[in-house]
């Protein structure tokens, strides 16, 4: 089927009903379990799992429509670490005591808690969307933009193309991924999570949910960047003595800059807050914090070369009372 348009479509969280708003929003209607345009396709910028309140309901509308055409998905950090938090480390999984790729501790077991809990008394369910998750692409190139959930590496995947790889995440795949030095070890980290700089010797940020971090994550599109405050991209502010540093040579060769004048790329992963924007004219993030109560962003792409503020469309996450409200 040819379409009109795409609807891109932010970081999900467990917001299904508010999905569900959204997706009437722009004229998306029901025909059974699923949501369909008459001549636009929607498409998912992953991170679907984890933290919100209706995680299966939203994994049913957002796997119904792929299933059905009226959608694409592609793989988040998340659904990822899903993935490794399932998978038993090579040297491990004979033994008694298996150790897994995402390791089970205390904070990745958080992260994944919400998830686990509303599939306690669906565990075939659960191994259904973990199958599907597999197959989910790391990225896709569509005509005229490109989506990926953090971070477009050029180098990266074109290599990825040079190899013919079908990114079906198997166990081995998994497994090889844990290693960050590995070709899918640096696909995955880098298309899913994006780029960061480790703050100096002794220094760490907390974020406002608590965690203590020595990385900060970094642009993908900085041009010329000097300080490290050039370069930051994340809801956290740094530290003002950190934010005025340097740069080193080490660090800008590191740096990636999607240039001006490649085709529109549309990302995630990034908890922005305020009204949407584009950050560019050829880049736009659509994680605006839903599941904190933020907005679930769209954007509305028609092919324009120059990305626009008019074409988001939103809707709010209702905070009062403290879930999501299903739709009127």
């Amino acid at each position: 089927m040819q379409y009109s348009g795409y609807d891109i479509i932010g970081d999900i969280h467990g917001c299904a009903f508010t999905l569900e708003k959204l997706l009437e929003k722009m004229d998306y209607v029901r025909d059974g379990e699923v949501y369909y345009h008459a001549n636009r396709q929607a498409i998912f910028l992953g991170d679907i799992v984890d933290r919100g309140p209706h995680i299966r309901e939203a994994l049913h509308i957002v796997k119904g429509m792929v299933d059905a055409g009226s959608a694409q998905c592609i793989l988040g950090n998340h659904e990822y670490n899903a993935l490794g938090y399932i998978t038993p480390t090579p040297e491990t999984e004979h033994t008694r005591e298996v150790k897994y790729v995402r390791a089970h501790n205390a904070r990745h077991n958080r992260l994944i808690a919400e998830t686990l809990t509303q599939f306690a008394s669906y565990p075939e369910e659960w191994r259904m969307f973990l199958e599907w998750f597999r197959g989910l692409p790391a990225f896709l190139e569509l005509p005229g933009f490109r989506v990926v959930h953090a971070c477009w590496d050029e180098a990266l995947i074109a290599e990825c193309k040079e190899r013919k790889l079908s990114l079906f995440y198997d166990k081995a795949f998994i497994q090889q991924s844990a290693d960050k030095s590995t070709f899918e070890g640096r696909l995955l980290d880098r298309l899913t999570r994006g780029t960061d700089i480790t703050l100096p010797e002794g220094r760490t940020i907390t974020s406002k949910d608590g965690y203590k971090r020595r990385l900060f994550r970094t642009k993908f599109w900085a041009n010329s960047p000097e300080t490290y405050q050039d370069v930051v991209f994340q809801p956290d502010p740094l530290p003002e003595d950190i934010a005025q540093q340097s740069l080193s040579g080490d660090e800008k060769d590191a740096l990636l800059c999607y240039g001006e004048n490649e085709p529109p790329v549309f990302v995630g992963h990034y908890w922005l807050q305020g009204k949407p924007r584009v950050l560019r004219p050829n880049i736009a993030c659509l994680d605006y914090s839903a599941v904190k109560y933020g907005r679930l962003v769209a954007y509305r792409f028609d092919g324009e070369d120059c990305l626009s503020d008019k074409k988001f469309a939103w809707v709010y996450v209702d905070a009062s009372p403290a879930t999501e409200s299903p739709p009127s």
